[in-house]
């Protein structure tokens, strides 16, 4: 049977991180509707939660199962890529905000962050990426 299994799934995607994200989300709706449920007793917004999770429950399966390994290949990355930028960036701002021996100042260009001493006057930053000027005070 196991090895049925294996043979149905060969050439498909499966999970990724962006069907695991995915299922996380139909779960959280899942406990929402059950908890909104509860409380109005609304046919309403039952109907709705329910379209919502069998809407996000055909995606994941079809995701699961597509055979265009590329598309969901491309999909899952710009998803890993987003998580890293938010994760990366909330330890970055953190290690820079205590940082007290530099000033950090981000080029209005290209949104490259610089990094100057602190205790240098007025002086006009270069982008080491864009070459804009930046006029600062460290």
């Amino acid at each position: 049977m196991g090895n049925a299994i294996a043979r149905f799934m060969y050439g498909r995607n499966g999970m990724d991180q962006l069907n695991r994200a995915l299922f996380g989300a139909y779960l959280g709706l899942w406990l929402v509707e059950l908890v909104l449920n509860m409380t109005l007793k609304s046919r309403l917004v039952t109907s709705i939660f329910e379209g919502l999770l069998f809407a996000l429950m055909l995606n994941i399966l079809a995701r699961m199962f597509s055979k265009n390994l590329y598309r969901r290949r491309a999909e899952n990355q710009k998803w890993v890529n987003f998580v890293w930028r938010i994760r990366s960036g909330r330890k970055n701002a953190a290690a820079r905000h205590a940082d007290r021996d530099h000033k950090y100042f981000t080029c209005k260009n290209c949104k490259t962050i610089c990094r100057v001493p602190v205790g240098k006057g007025k002086i006009i930053i270069t982008c080491p990426k864009c070459g804009a000027q930046i006029n600062a005070k460290t």
